[in-house]
């Protein structure tokens, strides 16, 4: 009997650890997103615009193949679609995230728990997921930023960084997507959410101090 009560407080303690360390993440990442980086960001009257999207747990970025001397046609490439007529599109969105994950994760029904933990605990592997699309309408789920030409370069050097140089490229889940491998490290910590939130501020925009979670980079816009 005593060892059994031993193993129901040891089971006990787990969960209730596990659960304390969830809870903190989520509080930390949603304090980290309610700071402001960049607080005198003011959206120009004209520039570029851009798109900042979101299907509920993944965040990326929309921008024009060409627009401010920056052309994205030479990264984005239509040869890399297993349909390359969606390569006519001219808009692009960029995604980083986990490789496997990824990879693995065509749809959510092909979600592993596997997967999920060995993504928070880190995997130096990462992958650029670029969409070919038309600009977004108003209702399409993405949010429209305009960026001073300056600022809009400042945002394709970030993610051009992103893309490995030489790196290898995969089929996407359709015929209008690719991915690319990427560089840096995924874990709980720089997640695909905080990578958009890190791209954004190193433009210059106003956004979430950290932004781990989609409603940290999706709340400012």
């Amino acid at each position: 009997m005593k060892t059994e009560t031993r193993w129901v407080k040891t089971i006990l303690w787990v969960v209730g650890t596990v659960l304390g360390l969830v809870a903190s993440y989520a509080v930390a990442g949603l304090i980290g997103g309610s700071i402001p980086s960049n607080r005198d960001w003011r959206a120009p009257a004209e520039g570029v615009h851009i798109f900042v999207e979101s299907n509920g747990v993944h965040t990326g970025i929309i921008v024009p193949k060409v627009a401010a001397g920056v052309d994205w046609r030479g990264v984005a490439r239509a040869e890399d679609l297993r349909d390359p007529r969606y390569g006519a599109f001219d808009h692009v969105s960029f995604g980083w995230g986990e490789k496997a994950f990824y990879l693995e994760t065509p749809t959510w029904a092909d979600v592993k728990l596997r997967t999920v933990v060995a993504s928070a605990v880190g995997s130096d592997r990462t992958l650029m997921h670029v969409d070919h699309l038309p600009r977004p309408r108003p209702g399409d789920g993405a949010r429209e930023i305009v960026l001073t030409p300056a600022q809009y370069r400042r945002l394709a050097a970030y993610i051009r960084a992103s893309f490995r140089d030489g790196g290898a490229r995969y089929r996407g889940y359709a015929g209008y997507d690719a991915f690319y491998e990427a560089n840096g490290r995924y874990d709980a910590v720089r997640t695909c959410n905080a990578w958009t939130g890190d791209a954004l501020r190193f433009a210059g925009v106003k956004v979430g101090w950290w932004t781990p979670f989609p409603v940290t980079v999706m709340g400012w816009f």
